[in-house]
């Protein structure tokens, strides 16, 4: 009896699991058929459309949004292992207004950042689009409470091998931590590589668009281009997938091993 009640439980597991899955890969399943709606000939036409540069767009997100990804990184993860290890009396105080930014919206701080970029004589220029997006007060904050829990052992048996406390955090920390740096990679370069408000704002000159710049060009009122618009969103995923691919592996050994190596 409890061997039936057990098998019944997993076929509905798995029936829940597959309509999940199922309803999750609709969007993309719509996507691909509208935008291969005539033939593979859509995807020719547009990187050859003379209104919009999807081309030019695709490096150009790849160009900003690589070099943010390694910069919040690097960035985050030193205040983060600063503000869970470095004593200092005011550090609760850094993190409360750290965490405080994250509850004001992104838009009311495009005004200020504008001024500073355009002062800085960075529109439609890629300096204006990669530069403020260096840091991320949720990254620094992940990473904070994830430094919270790692091992003292570690780093200690680092500081008596002569290790100062830069070489302990490069040398024994971020060696150890693979899974859940490339957890934060993935977060960050999706967060990067979707921004649309800034990229629209800074990148006033065609030539410095980024994809969902191009993408949102598609869909204009004098002249609407939904196939290509699918299209379009099709190819820009495939980046964001092999992210994912690359990364997969110190993902998963991230959540098996918590960030340690056994």
């Amino acid at each position: 009896m409890g061997h039936n009640r057990t098998t019944v439980s997993r076929v509905l597991v798995r029936l829940v699991l597959a309509v999940a899955a199922a309803l999750f890969l609709l969007p993309f399943a719509v996507m691909l058929r509208q935008g291969l709606a005539e033939d593979w000939s859509t995807v020719g036409e547009l990187f050859t459309d003379d209104e919009v540069p999807f081309a030019r767009s695709l490096l150009n997100s790849v160009i900003v949004s690589v070099p943010q990804t390694l910069g919040q990184l690097v960035v985050c993860s030193l205040a983060g292992y600063g503000l869970a290890r470095v004593p200092y009396r005011h550090a609760s105080k850094v993190l409360y207004a750290v965490v405080a930014t994250l509850m004001v919206p992104t838009a009311v701080t495009f005004v200020p950042s504008f001024v500073v970029v355009s002062s800085l004589g960075w529109l439609s220029d890629l300096r204006g689009l990669i530069v403020p997006g260096l840091f991320s007060a949720l990254s620094v904050f992940l990473f904070r409470q994830y430094f919270l829990d790692f091992p003292l052992a570690l780093e200690e048996a680092g500081r008596l091998d002569g290790l100062s406390r830069w070489g302990v955090f490069w040398r024994v920390v971020v060696p150890n931590s693979t899974g859940f740096i490339a957890a934060i990679a993935v977060i960050d370069f999706i967060g990067s590589w979707n921004q649309l408000l800034w990229p629209l704002i800074i990148a006033q000159d065609s030539s410095t668009w980024t994809v969902q710049v191009a993408l949102s060009s598609l869909l204009t009122a004098q002249n609407p281009k939904i196939t290509l618009l699918f299209a379009g969103a099709a190819v820009s995923i495939l980046p964001v997938l092999l992210v994912f691919v690359l990364l997969q592996r110190h993902l998963v050994r991230g959540v098996t091993e918590t960030g340690l190596k056994g």
